[in-house]
């Protein structure tokens, strides 16, 4: 073989192996979407959006409308098919598809919305922490306790709210977003792979799984049960661990 032909050949073995490096990188990176819970806003995810960037995946952490830096747009006409909406649409215009999509407390009725109208878009779901509805079921139906908040002019306010100006920060959310019922009657969106992770301290977790009537869903429905030794905000307190069981599954 002439010398000519042997640096063809290695600059072709080099490409090939480039290229099918590339190709299998590619394929071990995601995208994915993170819902925030209620009073929330994407900024709730800066830290865990970081971790997941900085090892190349694709991130997308939306801000609800009314929350978070969209406070301003704040109603009491929202309901949870806006919340819905907010998420389809990033979706629909952003043209993503192969997507993990992730849901924190309350986020698990907007993202329960979100795979019932697009379930040829999702790969996985995760429900961090949150709500679990069967179809035709309200946050407030999963979680009563969410009636017992104060309320003024169509918006709750929890008592984890600060009186502060600092930012950011919680906000009053909107009551209609708790009282509409989900639609969750897609037989496809039933049957997309999904993830349940508990946030509770190790002691409670036996304790925790008697009581959760969203735990006990997820359970039914055979998907993958984890637990984090946490507080409720794990993608604020322990980004680090929250992140690895983003990448599990």
């Amino acid at each position: 073989m002439c010398i000519k032909l042997k640096i063809f050949v290695l600059i072709i073995s080099i490409w090939a192996s480039f290229a099918y490096s590339h190709s299998m990188e590619k394929e071990n990176h995601h995208i994915y979407i993170l819902v925030h819970g209620m009073t929330g806003g994407g900024w709730d995810w800066k830290l865990v959006d970081n971790l997941l960037t900085e090892e190349g995946h694709k991130v997308y952490r939306p801000t609800l409308t009314g929350l978070g830096e969209k406070l301003h747009l704040s109603n009491p006409d929202i309901d949870l098919s806006t919340h819905v909406l907010d998420i389809v649409n990033l979706i629909k215009f952003e043209q993503l598809d192969n997507i993990v999509l992730v849901g924190h407390s309350y986020g698990g009725m907007v993202i329960t919305g979100v795979v019932n109208q697009v379930p040829g878009k999702i790969q996985h779901v995760f429900f961090l922490d949150a709500l679990v509805p069967d179809h035709n079921m309200s946050a407030v139906d999963v979680a009563g306790r969410y009636i017992k908040f104060n309320s003024k002019n169509g918006l709750i306010y929890p008592p984890w709210l600060e009186d502060t100006d600092s930012f950011p920060r919680d906000v009053p959310h909107p009551i209609k977003t708790l009282t509409e019922k989900v639609q969750f009657n897609n037989k496809i969106a039933q049957k997309l792979p999904a993830t349940y992770i508990n946030f509770t301290p190790t002691n409670l977790i036996k304790r925790e799984r008697s009581i959760n009537s969203s735990w006990k869903r997820a359970e039914k429905r055979g998907w993958v049960i984890k637990t984090l030794d946490s507080d409720h905000n794990a993608q604020r307190s322990n980004p680090e661990a929250l992140k690895e069981l983003l990448l599990s599954f």
